[in-house]
């Protein structure tokens, strides 16, 4: 529980998976990927989520880096592909389930 570590090393391995194997990431997407990658190193994990061929990427990001990596990614995401990124901060929940008993 709590293996930031080793769930960062699953998601990089899910990546480079969709990356290599199944050829479904495009580069701006892989480039993406490397920037949150650098800034948060071993501490979460970041991959492509979708069908692949575009859309977006899921990153599990410490609190205390979330400015960090929104920075880096507003600083060197449109410089490097031309695109503007959008970011969405959220946090998980817990899944559906009974609230009460009627």
């Amino acid at each position: 529980a709590h293996d930031m570590k080793r769930m960062g090393e699953l998601m990089a391995e899910s990546h480079a998976s969709m990356r290599d194997d199944f050829e479904i990431t495009v580069k701006e997407i892989d480039t993406l990927v490397e920037i949150v990658k650098e800034v948060i190193g071993d501490q979460g994990g970041v991959r492509m989520t979708g069908g692949g061929f575009g859309g977006c990427i899921v990153a599990l990001v410490p609190p205390a880096l979330v400015d960090d990596v929104k920075a880096e990614v507003e600083a060197k995401y449109q410089a490097a592909t031309g695109l503007k990124e959008s970011i969405y901060v959220c946090q998980a929940q817990n899944g559906a389930g009974l609230v009460e008993v009627l």
